[in-house]
C-alpha cells in the first residue's frame, strides 16, 4: 500500500487555511477522487467541508463521526488534506489517525512570530495578515431549509461585521437566498470585505432546500440571542418562498437574467 501525502493544515483564525487547501486541490494532478478533505471538531455546521465539496464534487470530505470510513479511504488516497480549526489542540489528531505520519502546515500572517504553530509547523507558509486575537467565544447555527432575503442579509452582515452583536474577529457562513442560489459569505477583522460567493450548485427552486446552511461566527462578548433572533427575522415563509421561486422560473425560461 503506497502510503498518501497527508497534510494537516493549521493556523490562526482567517488566516486562509482553507484558501490554500482550495488551491491545492485545483492545482492538483492526480484524479479527484484520490483527494480526501477533512475539517474535525464542526459539528453539523462544517462551513468549510461544504465550501469544499461544492467546488470540488468528486473528491471525498468528511467531517466529525466519520473517522472510521476516513481511515478507510486513507488507505486508498493519494493526498490527504486535514484542517484544523483554530479552536482545536494541534495534538488533537494524533489518535484519529492512528499514528499515521504528516506534513504540518502553519498558515500564519508575516505579523506572528514564535507562536505554537512555528514549533509545530514542519512548513510555515504566509498568510492573511488576519488579526491573531484569541477568540474567547465561538457561536455557531445550522440553517438548513431556510431561505434568507438577499438585501435582509446584507443588512445583517454589515451590523454583525461593525459591532453590532459584539466583537467579531472571525465570521464564515453558507446560505440560501431568495433567487434558489448557496451564496458563502466571509470576514476576518483587520481585511477589506469582498462580494459574496456563488457556490457551485444548482439553484434550489423547489419548496424548502435540501442542502446545508448555516453561519459560523467567533470573537468576545458576543449576544447571542440577538443574533439569533434577528438571524431568524431574516428568513423567509412558505408563500414567500413560492412567490420567489416562481419569479425566478419564469424569468429564466423567458431567458431574462436573473
Amino acid at each position: 500500500m503506497t502510503v498518501p501525502l497527508i497534510n494537516v493544515v493549521a493556523g490562526c483564525a482567517g488566516s486562509g487555511k482553507t484558501a490554500w487547501i482550495h488551491q491545492q486541490i485545483q492545482d492538483a494532478t492526480v484524479e479527484d477522487r484520490d483527494i480526501i478533505y477533512f475539517t474535525p471538531g464542526t459539528g453539523n455546521v462544517s462551513i468549510d467541508k461544504n465550501r469544499i465539496a461544492a467546488d470540488f464534487p468528486q473528491i471525498q470530505v468528511f467531517s466529525d463521526n466519520q473517522e472510521v470510513d476516513l481511515l478507510k479511504g486513507i488507505s486508498e488516497a493519494k493526498a490527504v488534506y486535514i484542517e484544523l480549526g483554530f479552536y482545536l489542540h494541534l495534538s488533537s489528531l494524533s489518535t484519529i489517525l492512528n499514528n499515521l505520519s504528516y506534513r504540518a502546515v502553519a498558515i500564519l500572517p508575516a505579523h506572528l512570530q514564535d507562536s505554537e504553530y512555528h514549533v509545530w509547523a514542519d512548513e510555515i507558509i504566509l498568510g492573511v495578515p488576519a488579526q491573531t486575537i484569541l477568540s474567547s467565544h465561538l457561536w455557531r447555527v445550522a440553517t438548513n431549509t431556510q431561505v434568507i432575503d438577499e438585501d435582509s442579509l446584507t443588512e445583517f452582515w454589515y451590523e454583525l461585521t461593525h459591532g453590532a452583536y459584539g466583537h467579531v474577529t472571525r465570521a464564515k457562513a453558507i446560505f440560501d437566498v431568495n433567487d434558489g442560489r448557496s451564496i458563502y459569505c466571509d470576514f476576518v477583522a483587520g481585511i477589506p470585505q469582498v462580494g459574496y460567493l456563488e457556490l457551485n450548485l444548482p439553484r434550489y427552486l423547489e419548496g424548502r432546500p435540501g442542502r446545508f446552511s448555516g453561519i459560523e461566527v467567533a470573537g468576545e462578548n458576543l449576544d447571542e440571542v440577538t443574533l439569533k433572533q434577528t438571524l431568524s427575522d431574516c428568513f423567509l415563509s412558505d408563500s414567500l418562498i413560492k412567490q420567489y421561486q416562481q419569479q425566478v422560473k419564469q424569468m429564466l425560461l423567458e431567458g431574462t437574467e436573473v
